[in-house]
């Protein structure tokens, strides 16, 4: 049997242990490029990929939000959200706001210049989405999506 794509990218001597092995690699080996090409063009906009997943959700929202609900709607689990929004702020991209209604709860939403720095990342977010997976055809997606959704269930039992 010749040597899978992966094991070649690898320089793996001997096959992989199981199928399940080299479908895991093979998805965190994509996903290390994929955030490696998003972080360093989140970077030319002076952001992270967690800081602009924030934006994101709060501009898709369309209201101010709860910090739970934002942590909650992360791609990436963010250890540290608190000093996250507090970098945000700092950039004048997000305001945080405590509920009148109970103390405990802080609402956090974008600024104009938050909106307006998404707005021109639009379309270079949008060709790197296109670079990266346009070879790929609608049925091919589909597909992929469904997939890494159906692999994603059982993550999901044992929490």
């Amino acid at each position: 049997m010749s040597p899978s794509q992966l094991q070649h990218e690898l320089r793996k001597k001997r096959p992989f242990d199981s199928a399940e092995e080299e479908a895991n690699l093979n998805i965190v080996r994509t996903s290390d490029q994929f955030q490696n090409r998003f972080g360093r063009l989140f970077r030319e906009y002076g952001l992270t990929s967690s800081q602009y997943n924030v934006l994101r959700i709060l501009r898709g929202e369309g209201r101010p939000m709860p910090c739970a609900e934002i942590t909650e709607r992360m791609l990436q689990v963010v250890p540290a959200m608190t000093g996250l929004l507090d970098r945000l702020e700092k950039q004048e991209l997000i305001v945080r706001r405590r509920s009148t209604d109970d103390r405990r709860v802080i609402f956090v939403e974008p600024t104009r210049k938050a909106l307006e720095l998404l707005a021109t990342m639009d379309e270079p977010v949008l060709k790197l989405n296109e670079r990266l997976l346009g070879h790929l055809t609608k049925s091919e997606l589909r597909e992929l999506s469904r997939l890494l959704e159906k692999a994603r269930k059982n993550t999901e039992l044992d929490e």
